[in-house]
Protein backbone atom coordinates (compact mmCIF):
# COMPACT_ATOMS: atom_id res chain seq x y z
CA UNK A 1 0.00 0.00 0.00
CA UNK A 2 1.38 3.49 -1.06
CA UNK A 3 2.32 6.24 1.69
CA UNK A 4 -0.65 8.34 0.69
CA UNK A 5 -3.21 5.80 1.08
CA UNK A 6 -1.79 5.13 4.39
CA UNK A 7 -1.80 8.43 5.28
CA UNK A 8 -5.38 9.26 3.80
CA UNK A 9 -6.55 6.31 6.07
CA UNK A 10 -4.89 7.96 8.90
CA UNK A 11 -6.72 11.42 8.46
CA UNK A 12 -9.72 9.12 7.66
CA UNK A 13 -9.76 8.65 11.68
CA UNK A 14 -7.86 10.72 12.94
CA UNK A 15 -10.81 12.58 13.80
CA UNK A 16 -12.00 10.22 16.67
CA UNK A 17 -11.48 7.13 18.00
CA UNK A 18 -13.45 5.64 21.06
CA UNK A 19 -12.43 6.39 23.90
CA UNK A 20 -12.05 3.80 27.20
CA UNK A 21 -14.06 5.41 29.43
CA UNK A 22 -17.54 5.57 26.28
CA UNK A 23 -16.65 1.64 25.80
CA UNK A 24 -19.62 0.59 27.97
CA UNK A 25 -21.69 3.31 26.24
CA UNK A 26 -20.46 2.44 23.19
CA UNK A 27 -21.35 -1.30 23.29
CA UNK A 28 -24.93 -0.09 24.42
CA UNK A 29 -25.16 2.02 21.38
CA UNK A 30 -24.41 -1.20 19.33
CA UNK A 31 -26.91 -3.50 20.30
CA UNK A 32 -29.69 -0.60 19.89
CA UNK A 33 -28.15 -0.43 16.36
CA UNK A 34 -27.79 -4.54 15.95
CA UNK A 35 -31.56 -4.77 15.33
CA UNK A 36 -32.23 -2.08 12.86
CA UNK A 37 -32.24 -4.47 10.02
CA UNK A 38 -35.09 -6.19 11.52
CA UNK A 39 -36.65 -3.37 12.74
CA UNK A 40 -36.82 -2.08 9.15
CA UNK A 41 -38.34 -5.35 7.82
CA UNK A 42 -41.02 -6.21 11.11
CA UNK A 43 -42.19 -2.81 12.05
CA UNK A 44 -44.71 -1.95 8.45
CA UNK A 45 -45.59 -5.65 8.24
CA UNK A 46 -49.18 -5.17 10.33
CA UNK A 47 -49.40 -2.34 7.12
CA UNK A 48 -48.60 -4.26 4.17
CA UNK A 49 -52.24 -5.06 2.98
CA UNK A 50 -53.21 -1.26 3.94
CA UNK A 51 -50.82 -0.28 2.03
CA UNK A 52 -51.56 -2.23 -1.15
CA UNK A 53 -54.97 -0.57 -0.53
CA UNK A 54 -54.05 3.09 -0.27
CA UNK A 55 -51.31 2.65 -3.14
CA UNK A 56 -54.05 0.69 -5.43
CA UNK A 57 -51.12 -1.84 -5.56
CA UNK A 58 -51.35 -5.64 -6.06
CA UNK A 59 -50.00 -7.63 -2.33
CA UNK A 60 -46.90 -9.06 -4.08
CA UNK A 61 -46.12 -5.25 -5.42
CA UNK A 62 -46.22 -4.52 -1.79
CA UNK A 63 -44.48 -7.39 -0.61
CA UNK A 64 -41.67 -6.47 -3.43
CA UNK A 65 -40.81 -3.51 -1.11
CA UNK A 66 -39.58 -6.25 1.92
CA UNK A 67 -37.75 -8.52 -0.73
CA UNK A 68 -35.78 -5.34 -2.24
CA UNK A 69 -34.64 -4.15 0.80
CA UNK A 70 -33.66 -8.12 1.86
CA UNK A 71 -31.47 -8.16 -1.42
CA UNK A 72 -30.32 -4.51 -1.64
CA UNK A 73 -29.05 -5.75 2.31
CA UNK A 74 -27.26 -8.71 1.41
CA UNK A 75 -25.75 -7.52 -1.70
CA UNK A 76 -24.46 -4.82 0.51
CA UNK A 77 -22.91 -6.41 2.77
CA UNK A 78 -20.73 -7.89 0.52
CA UNK A 79 -18.80 -4.95 0.31
CA UNK A 80 -19.57 -2.78 3.00
CA UNK A 81 -17.13 -5.38 4.70
CA UNK A 82 -14.44 -4.74 2.50
CA UNK A 83 -14.61 -0.95 3.14
CA UNK A 84 -15.14 -0.60 7.07
CA UNK A 85 -11.93 -3.01 7.12
CA UNK A 86 -10.06 -0.86 5.09
CA UNK A 87 -11.52 2.81 6.06
CA UNK A 88 -12.66 2.09 9.15
CA UNK A 89 -16.10 1.97 11.08
CA UNK A 90 -17.16 5.53 12.58
CA UNK A 91 -17.38 7.91 9.39
CA UNK A 92 -19.07 5.11 7.44
CA UNK A 93 -21.60 4.58 9.87
CA UNK A 94 -22.81 8.50 10.36
CA UNK A 95 -22.63 9.20 6.85
CA UNK A 96 -24.97 5.89 6.42
CA UNK A 97 -27.51 7.13 9.35
CA UNK A 98 -28.13 10.23 7.96
CA UNK A 99 -29.18 9.17 4.47
CA UNK A 100 -31.06 6.28 6.14
CA UNK A 101 -33.50 9.27 7.96
CA UNK A 102 -33.71 11.33 4.36
CA UNK A 103 -34.37 7.57 2.68
CA UNK A 104 -37.92 7.43 5.38
CA UNK A 105 -38.91 10.63 5.15
CA UNK A 106 -38.64 10.21 0.88
CA UNK A 107 -41.26 7.38 1.24
CA UNK A 108 -43.59 9.37 3.71
CA UNK A 109 -44.56 11.95 1.09
CA UNK A 110 -44.46 9.95 -2.05
CA UNK A 111 -47.16 7.66 -3.66
CA UNK A 112 -45.19 6.42 -6.45
CA UNK A 113 -44.36 2.80 -5.87
CA UNK A 114 -41.09 2.96 -8.20
CA UNK A 115 -39.57 5.64 -5.52
CA UNK A 116 -40.50 3.70 -2.75
CA UNK A 117 -38.50 0.40 -4.04
CA UNK A 118 -35.67 2.99 -4.78
CA UNK A 119 -35.81 4.34 -1.02
CA UNK A 120 -36.17 0.44 0.13
CA UNK A 121 -32.75 -0.57 -1.65
CA UNK A 122 -31.26 3.11 -0.01
CA UNK A 123 -32.44 1.75 3.08
CA UNK A 124 -30.68 -2.07 2.68
CA UNK A 125 -27.16 -0.43 1.27
CA UNK A 126 -26.98 2.15 4.30
CA UNK A 127 -28.18 -0.71 6.95
CA UNK A 128 -25.86 -2.86 5.35
CA UNK A 129 -22.87 0.10 6.43
CA UNK A 130 -24.75 0.60 10.10
CA UNK A 131 -25.17 -3.50 11.08
CA UNK A 132 -21.92 -4.55 9.77
CA UNK A 133 -19.73 -2.16 11.17
CA UNK A 134 -21.67 -2.89 14.74
CA UNK A 135 -20.88 -6.66 14.25
CA UNK A 136 -17.50 -5.99 13.61
CA UNK A 137 -17.45 -4.05 16.90
CA UNK A 138 -17.78 -6.63 18.99
CA UNK A 139 -14.71 -8.13 17.44
CA UNK A 140 -12.50 -5.24 17.47
CA UNK A 141 -13.01 -4.65 21.03
CA UNK A 142 -13.57 -8.18 22.98
CA UNK A 143 -11.39 -10.67 23.15
CA UNK A 144 -11.45 -14.29 24.18
CA UNK A 145 -14.61 -15.77 26.06
CA UNK A 146 -16.03 -12.31 26.66
CA UNK A 147 -16.12 -11.60 22.41
CA UNK A 148 -18.01 -15.41 22.39
CA UNK A 149 -20.43 -14.07 25.24
CA UNK A 150 -21.07 -10.98 22.98
CA UNK A 151 -21.68 -12.16 19.92
CA UNK A 152 -24.08 -14.64 21.10
CA UNK A 153 -25.91 -12.07 23.28
CA UNK A 154 -25.67 -9.90 19.89
CA UNK A 155 -27.87 -12.37 18.09
CA UNK A 156 -30.46 -12.33 21.18
CA UNK A 157 -30.60 -8.33 20.87
CA UNK A 158 -31.12 -8.79 17.20
CA UNK A 159 -33.90 -11.04 17.52
CA UNK A 160 -36.10 -8.20 19.57
CA UNK A 161 -36.67 -6.38 16.88
CA UNK A 162 -39.26 -9.05 15.53
CA UNK A 163 -40.75 -8.80 18.56
CA UNK A 164 -40.86 -5.12 19.30
CA UNK A 165 -41.55 -4.07 15.80
CA UNK A 166 -44.17 -5.41 14.87
CA UNK A 167 -45.91 -4.86 17.84
CA UNK A 168 -45.73 -1.24 17.54
CA UNK A 169 -46.12 -1.28 14.09
CA UNK A 170 -49.87 -2.72 13.95
CA UNK A 171 -50.65 0.17 16.88
CA UNK A 172 -49.28 2.67 14.48
CA UNK A 173 -51.57 1.44 11.41
CA UNK A 174 -54.45 0.85 13.90
CA UNK A 175 -54.38 4.33 14.88
CA UNK A 176 -53.08 6.52 12.33
CA UNK A 177 -51.61 4.73 9.29
CA UNK A 178 -48.90 2.97 7.23
CA UNK A 179 -46.84 5.99 6.87
CA UNK A 180 -46.13 6.52 10.86
CA UNK A 181 -44.46 3.70 10.49
CA UNK A 182 -41.49 5.39 8.70
CA UNK A 183 -41.56 8.36 11.03
CA UNK A 184 -40.71 6.04 13.96
CA UNK A 185 -37.85 4.72 12.03
CA UNK A 186 -36.74 8.17 11.12
CA UNK A 187 -37.29 9.42 14.83
CA UNK A 188 -34.81 6.15 16.06
CA UNK A 189 -32.28 7.05 12.95
CA UNK A 190 -32.22 10.53 14.57
CA UNK A 191 -31.75 9.57 17.84
CA UNK A 192 -28.58 6.88 17.13
CA UNK A 193 -26.67 9.08 14.81
CA UNK A 194 -26.91 11.61 18.05
CA UNK A 195 -25.75 9.06 20.11
CA UNK A 196 -23.07 7.41 17.72
CA UNK A 197 -21.69 10.84 17.08
CA UNK A 198 -21.04 11.90 20.32
CA UNK A 199 -20.23 8.68 22.12
CA UNK A 200 -18.67 6.38 19.73
CA UNK A 201 -15.81 6.46 17.96
CA UNK A 202 -13.34 4.51 15.33
CA UNK A 203 -12.67 1.12 16.56
CA UNK A 204 -10.67 -0.70 13.55
CA UNK A 205 -7.40 -2.22 14.94
CA UNK A 206 -6.01 -3.33 11.60
CA UNK A 207 -6.77 -1.30 8.04
CA UNK A 208 -6.83 -3.70 5.59
CA UNK A 209 -5.80 -2.85 1.79
CA UNK A 210 -9.17 -2.14 -0.39
CA UNK A 211 -7.76 -3.87 -3.20
CA UNK A 212 -10.37 -6.59 -5.34
CA UNK A 213 -7.25 -9.15 -5.54
CA UNK A 214 -6.66 -8.85 -1.65
CA UNK A 215 -10.70 -8.75 -1.27
CA UNK A 216 -11.12 -11.80 -3.24
CA UNK A 217 -8.24 -13.99 -2.10
CA UNK A 218 -9.76 -13.48 1.30
CA UNK A 219 -13.67 -14.17 0.54
CA UNK A 220 -11.81 -17.62 -0.78
CA UNK A 221 -10.12 -18.58 1.99
CA UNK A 222 -12.95 -17.87 4.60
CA UNK A 223 -15.28 -19.96 1.88
CA UNK A 224 -12.64 -22.27 1.63
CA UNK A 225 -13.71 -23.21 5.27
CA UNK A 226 -16.78 -25.67 4.79
CA UNK A 227 -18.35 -25.79 8.05
CA UNK A 228 -18.32 -21.90 7.39
CA UNK A 229 -19.55 -21.91 3.84
CA UNK A 230 -22.12 -24.24 5.05
CA UNK A 231 -23.06 -22.17 7.63
CA UNK A 232 -23.88 -19.70 5.64
CA UNK A 233 -26.70 -21.23 3.70
CA UNK A 234 -27.77 -22.62 6.96
CA UNK A 235 -28.25 -19.07 8.54
CA UNK A 236 -30.38 -17.77 5.20
CA UNK A 237 -32.91 -20.46 5.42
CA UNK A 238 -33.57 -20.54 9.15
CA UNK A 239 -34.22 -16.63 8.76
CA UNK A 240 -35.76 -17.29 5.49
CA UNK A 241 -38.21 -19.76 7.49
CA UNK A 242 -39.20 -17.03 9.74
CA UNK A 243 -39.77 -14.31 7.11
CA UNK A 244 -42.63 -16.34 5.06
CA UNK A 245 -44.16 -15.86 7.98
CA UNK A 246 -43.60 -12.09 7.92
CA UNK A 247 -44.01 -11.83 3.92
CA UNK A 248 -48.10 -14.13 4.32
CA UNK A 249 -48.79 -13.94 7.60
CA UNK A 250 -50.74 -10.67 8.01
CA UNK A 251 -52.52 -11.46 4.55
CA UNK A 252 -53.68 -15.02 6.51
CA UNK A 253 -54.60 -12.98 9.43
CA UNK A 254 -56.29 -9.92 8.30
CA UNK A 255 -57.78 -11.06 4.76
CA UNK A 256 -58.61 -15.02 5.33
CA UNK A 257 -59.22 -14.54 8.62
CA UNK A 258 -60.72 -11.67 9.16
CA UNK A 259 -58.58 -9.55 11.86
CA UNK A 260 -57.40 -6.45 13.02
CA UNK A 261 -54.00 -5.03 11.99
CA UNK A 262 -53.25 -4.65 15.57
CA UNK A 263 -53.94 -8.59 15.89
CA UNK A 264 -51.91 -9.14 13.19
CA UNK A 265 -48.99 -7.44 15.06
CA UNK A 266 -49.40 -9.08 18.36
CA UNK A 267 -48.77 -12.68 15.86
CA UNK A 268 -45.41 -11.15 14.61
CA UNK A 269 -44.59 -10.23 18.16
CA UNK A 270 -45.32 -13.75 19.22
CA UNK A 271 -43.29 -14.91 16.29
CA UNK A 272 -40.39 -12.59 17.47
CA UNK A 273 -40.25 -13.73 21.18
CA UNK A 274 -40.02 -17.59 19.51
CA UNK A 275 -36.71 -16.39 17.69
CA UNK A 276 -35.68 -14.74 20.95
CA UNK A 277 -36.75 -18.07 23.18
CA UNK A 278 -34.42 -20.13 20.32
CA UNK A 279 -31.37 -17.41 21.02
CA UNK A 280 -31.63 -17.93 24.49
CA UNK A 281 -31.66 -21.81 24.44
CA UNK A 282 -28.62 -21.24 21.47
CA UNK A 283 -26.52 -18.88 24.51
CA UNK A 284 -27.63 -21.59 27.09
CA UNK A 285 -26.28 -24.41 25.19
CA UNK A 286 -22.92 -23.11 23.69
CA UNK A 287 -20.76 -25.63 25.35
CA UNK A 288 -23.11 -28.95 24.08
CA UNK A 289 -21.53 -30.40 21.07
CA UNK A 290 -22.34 -28.19 17.98
CA UNK A 291 -23.48 -30.24 14.89
CA UNK A 292 -25.36 -32.86 17.18
CA UNK A 293 -27.40 -29.79 18.77
CA UNK A 294 -28.15 -28.14 15.87
CA UNK A 295 -29.49 -31.67 13.88
CA UNK A 296 -31.35 -32.25 16.72
CA UNK A 297 -33.08 -28.80 16.85
CA UNK A 298 -33.65 -29.48 13.07
CA UNK A 299 -35.78 -32.90 13.46
CA UNK A 300 -37.90 -31.15 16.03
CA UNK A 301 -38.90 -28.57 13.27
CA UNK A 302 -39.59 -30.99 11.00
CA UNK A 303 -41.49 -33.26 13.28
CA UNK A 304 -43.59 -29.78 14.40
CA UNK A 305 -44.14 -28.81 10.92
CA UNK A 306 -45.62 -32.20 9.62
CA UNK A 307 -48.24 -32.28 12.33
CA UNK A 308 -49.02 -28.74 11.62
CA UNK A 309 -50.07 -29.84 8.36
CA UNK A 310 -51.46 -33.14 9.32
CA UNK A 311 -53.18 -31.21 11.85
CA UNK A 312 -55.73 -29.30 9.20
CA UNK A 313 -57.97 -31.71 8.97
CA UNK A 314 -58.93 -31.84 12.54
CA UNK A 315 -58.65 -28.38 13.98
CA UNK A 316 -57.33 -25.09 11.83
CA UNK A 317 -57.70 -21.37 13.62
CA UNK A 318 -55.63 -18.59 14.73
CA UNK A 319 -54.36 -20.43 17.51
CA UNK A 320 -53.34 -23.43 16.24
CA UNK A 321 -51.60 -21.25 13.43
CA UNK A 322 -49.40 -19.15 16.01
CA UNK A 323 -48.72 -22.21 18.31
CA UNK A 324 -46.90 -24.26 15.48
CA UNK A 325 -45.53 -21.09 13.79
CA UNK A 326 -43.82 -20.55 17.15
CA UNK A 327 -42.41 -23.63 17.85
CA UNK A 328 -40.91 -23.72 14.57
CA UNK A 329 -39.22 -20.22 14.57
CA UNK A 330 -38.15 -21.34 18.30
CA UNK A 331 -36.19 -24.14 16.36
CA UNK A 332 -34.47 -22.12 13.76
CA UNK A 333 -33.92 -19.61 16.45
CA UNK A 334 -32.07 -21.98 18.20
CA UNK A 335 -29.92 -22.87 15.13
CA UNK A 336 -29.12 -19.57 13.58
CA UNK A 337 -27.89 -17.87 17.04
CA UNK A 338 -25.37 -20.93 17.21
CA UNK A 339 -24.53 -21.00 13.77
CA UNK A 340 -24.44 -17.25 13.04
CA UNK A 341 -22.31 -16.49 16.41
CA UNK A 342 -20.01 -19.13 14.87
CA UNK A 343 -19.35 -17.52 11.27
CA UNK A 344 -19.17 -13.77 12.99
CA UNK A 345 -16.32 -15.38 15.22
CA UNK A 346 -14.48 -17.36 12.86
CA UNK A 347 -12.05 -15.22 10.95
CA UNK A 348 -11.23 -12.11 13.90
CA UNK A 349 -8.50 -10.85 11.82
CA UNK A 350 -10.74 -9.89 8.89
CA UNK A 351 -14.42 -8.92 10.93
CA UNK A 352 -15.83 -6.44 8.97
CA UNK A 353 -15.16 -8.80 5.95
CA UNK A 354 -16.52 -11.78 7.38
CA UNK A 355 -19.56 -9.95 8.84
CA UNK A 356 -20.40 -8.87 5.57
CA UNK A 357 -19.81 -12.37 4.44
CA UNK A 358 -21.99 -13.50 6.94
CA UNK A 359 -24.74 -11.28 6.84
CA UNK A 360 -25.04 -10.48 3.20
CA UNK A 361 -25.18 -14.46 2.01
CA UNK A 362 -27.91 -14.89 5.17
CA UNK A 363 -30.19 -12.08 3.76
CA UNK A 364 -29.51 -12.75 -0.19
CA UNK A 365 -31.02 -16.36 0.77
CA UNK A 366 -33.93 -15.41 3.18
CA UNK A 367 -35.22 -12.93 0.40
CA UNK A 368 -34.40 -15.61 -2.28
CA UNK A 369 -35.77 -18.33 -0.51
CA UNK A 370 -38.80 -17.06 1.37
CA UNK A 371 -39.86 -15.05 -1.95
CA UNK A 372 -40.00 -17.65 -3.50
CA UNK A 373 -41.70 -19.77 -1.37
CA UNK A 374 -44.52 -17.66 -0.70
CA UNK A 375 -44.58 -16.15 -4.91
CA UNK A 376 -45.07 -20.27 -5.71
CA UNK A 377 -47.79 -21.57 -2.57
CA UNK A 378 -49.29 -18.36 -2.39
CA UNK A 379 -49.82 -18.93 1.47
CA UNK A 380 -53.07 -18.26 2.63
CA UNK A 381 -53.69 -20.77 5.32
CA UNK A 382 -52.42 -23.02 7.82
CA UNK A 383 -51.24 -26.10 5.64
CA UNK A 384 -50.03 -24.40 3.00
CA UNK A 385 -47.56 -22.10 5.28
CA UNK A 386 -46.79 -25.37 6.63
CA UNK A 387 -45.79 -26.71 3.37
CA UNK A 388 -43.36 -23.66 3.38
CA UNK A 389 -41.93 -24.24 6.80
CA UNK A 390 -41.57 -28.05 5.39
CA UNK A 391 -39.34 -26.94 2.29
CA UNK A 392 -36.75 -24.62 4.42
CA UNK A 393 -36.32 -27.62 6.84
CA UNK A 394 -35.60 -30.30 4.54
CA UNK A 395 -33.07 -27.86 2.68
CA UNK A 396 -31.83 -27.47 6.13
CA UNK A 397 -31.43 -31.23 6.83
CA UNK A 398 -29.74 -31.95 3.69
CA UNK A 399 -27.11 -29.75 4.46
CA UNK A 400 -26.38 -30.85 8.14
CA UNK A 401 -26.08 -33.98 6.68
CA UNK A 402 -23.35 -33.30 4.42
CA UNK A 403 -21.94 -31.08 7.15
CA UNK A 404 -21.85 -34.36 9.42
CA UNK A 405 -20.65 -36.57 7.27
CA UNK A 406 -17.47 -34.02 6.70
CA UNK A 407 -16.82 -34.18 10.14
CA UNK A 408 -17.27 -37.86 10.68
CA UNK A 409 -14.42 -38.28 7.40
CA UNK A 410 -11.90 -35.60 9.34
CA UNK A 411 -12.32 -37.91 12.93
Amino acid sequence: MSDAVILQKQRWVEVKKLQEKNKRIATFISFLLIPLSGLITDIYIPSLPHMAADLQQREGAIQLTLTLFLVSYGLAQFITGSLIDSFGRFRLTLVSLAVFIISNFVIIYTRQIEVIYAMRIVQGITTGFIVVAKRAFFVDVYEGDERKHYLSLMSIVWSSAPVIAPFIGGYLQQYFNWQANFYVLAIYGSMMLLLEWVFSGETVPVFRSFKWRVIIRDYQYMLSNRRFLYGLFICGLCYGTTMIFGLAGAFIIEHQMHYSPVVAGYAALVMGLAWMSGGFLGKATLHKPFLPKLRLSNAVQLLITLVMIGSVGILQNIYTLIVFAFLIHACVGFIFNNYFAYCLGRFPQMAGLASGLAGGTNFILTAVASYAVVGTLHPGSQMVLGWGYLAMGVLSFFILQFLLKHQAKQQ
